[in-house]
């Protein structure tokens, strides 16, 4: 069973939670670029590949975070999909960032729980539509603990209820993810006690006519993030055959 490195970041800016997963993709991407590296090596006269320092594995991560009210667009997105101008989202206290992830555009805020794993694929599987379900899976089983029934949308990813309704369908789950070198980062955003009203200033995942909610809105109280934060992990470890350890500071 492999290790996984968990931190919770608590709350913090979008823009150093972005560039925290850049520089742990990066360390994993040097050590796989490194190993090749090296197994082209074993070309070498006999004794001159023994030369070549081993390699350390790469490390998996796990991030938890809250950020300050955000909106972020996929490389696929599309601007005109914000509803506000420049001026109203100062006027607001919203950021705004393109982003590198795949998907369009949402928003991330407090009492929302963001998940970022910075995992490497090629030592799980070389199978991008399968980590997204993976991560949808996580999901639907941590609002199963609250009888919340969590569904998949056919051809959009992410986690809904009443997916198959018309009319009723609504996103309480967006998934949108980079992957490099078979290393992955962003990852979901889970709307826990999240407030809704800055949905309403986009037009969510590029996707209109369908709703989104929140756990709160769904129960009808607010959910405390704690237990939400350990139900995601117990989850995150089963479906992904995973354990976690608290990481060292970053």
């Amino acid at each position: 069973m492999q290790e996984v490195r968990f931190d919770d970041l608590g709350s913090m800016g979008y823009r150093e939670a972005w560039d925290l997963q850049e520089r742990l993709l990066a360390e994993n991407t040097a050590k796989k670029l490194l190993a090749g590296t090296r197994v082209h090596a074993q070309a070498l006269p006999a004794g001159e590949a023994l030369r070549v320092n081993p390699v350390p594995a790469t490390i998996h991560h796990l991030l938890f975070v809250e950020h300050p009210p955000v909106f972020t667009l996929g490389k696929s997105g599309k601007a005109e999909h914000i509803l506000l101008t420049p001026a109203d989202m100062a006027a607001k206290q919203v950021d705004y960032f393109p982003t590198n992830r795949g998907g369009d555009i949402t928003f991330h805020g407090p009492g929302q729980l963001v998940v970022y794993p910075i995992l490497d694929l090629e030592r799980f599987y070389t199978d991008i539509g399968r980590y997204l379900r993976n991560l949808e899976e996580v999901v639907i089983h941590t609002l199963a603990a609250y009888g919340l029934k969590g569904e998949r949308s056919a051809g959009e990813t992410g986690v809904w209820l009443d997916a198959a309704v018309a009319g009723r369908e609504r996103k309480i789950c967006a998934i949108g993810v980079r992957c490099s070198r078979w290393v992955t980062m962003h990852g979901f955003a889970l709307n826990v006690n999240t407030d809704l009203d800055y949905f309403g200033y986009i037009i969510p995942c590029g996707i209109r006519g369908k709703g989104v909610t929140s756990m709160a809105r769904e129960l009808g109280y607010n959910v405390p993030m704690a237990d939400v934060k350990q139900r995601v992990k117990h989850h995150f470890q089963e479906v992904f055959g995973v354990f976690l350890v608290d990481a060292l500071p970053l």
